[in-house]
């Protein structure tokens, strides 16, 4: 048993739960909580070591009995899991995960995150994303690591299921040009979501909400379109509005 926060591993898991540079070095990220470890598990990734306390559940014990002959399982004190763990009390397990791009399909349905930099709502994102049936996420410079803990918990085993790829914005370009129609939710401007036939081969790039489209997204768009709103409001939450086009899109492909 690991008793000491100052253990050698627990600081290489610390490392890749603080910082992004050490996570990209290491190919590796941090999965913490029994939920999401067994979404992994089940979509086939493999976990590279396992930490786990007392405090564990029978149910995430189950985690245990069911890892593969070669994973790294090592339980730790209570108080070294504590000092690790990003929520008020701990579910007792973080594994260790390594990065993996799943493989993009012939795309007819992506969206494009433009310099989202909320760790949360990028991860609302992923999540709705994944719900409403995008074949991919092309991330820009600028969107906030996907791999960071916040997001990862946030997007709630998304990151399992659905290609996530950050791109400059000349590999964004040729992914979806010549494809794809290029729609930016935009505040005001275009046509009205529901007056717009998205049932056509698409990808839908969504902005963060402060600052707007950048520059590279507005030249990469081939139309706006826009979620009316009252008068007195300016925007939405960048997932909110994500949602809302999103499932759009998969209601008119429905009928």
């Amino acid at each position: 048993m690991i008793t000491s926060t100052q253990n050698p591993r627990i600081q290489q898991v610390r490392a890749l739960l603080n910082r992004r540079k050490d996570r990209y070095d290491a190919q590796a990220f941090v999965v913490e909580g029994v939920r999401l470890a067994e979404e992994a598990i089940q979509a086939g990734w493999q976990a590279e070591q396992i930490l786990f306390s007392e405090q564990l559940s029978p149910r995430g014990r189950e985690i245990l009995a069911a890892a593969p002959k070669g994973t790294e399982i090592e339980q730790i004190a209570p108080h070294v899991m504590d000092s690790l763990s990003a929520t008020e009390t701990s579910q007792g397990i973080l594994a260790v995960f390594p990065m993996r791009r799943l493989p993009l399909p012939a795309l007819d349905n992506a969206l494009i995150v433009d310099t989202l930099r909320d760790p949360g709502n990028l991860g609302t994102l992923l999540r709705t994303a994944a719900a409403a049936g995008v074949q991919a996420v092309l991330l820009s410079p600028g969107t906030t690591d996907p791999f960071a803990p916040k997001v990862v918990r946030a997007g709630m085993g998304a990151h399992f299921k659905l290609p996530i790829y950050s791109l400059e914005w000349d590999e964004i370009a040729a992914t979806c040009q010549g494809k794809l129609t290029i729609y930016l939710a935009d505040v005001g401007r275009g046509s009205v979501f529901w007056q717009t036939d998205l049932r056509r081969p698409l990808a839908l790039i969504v902005s963060n909400e402060a600052e707007g489209a950048s520059p590279q997204a507005a030249a990469l768009a081939n139309a706006s379109i826009h979620i009316p709103m009252h008068r007195g409001n300016e925007s939405l939450n960048a997932a909110i509005a994500a949602g809302i086009l999103l499932f759009e899109i998969q209601r008119q492909r429905s009928q």
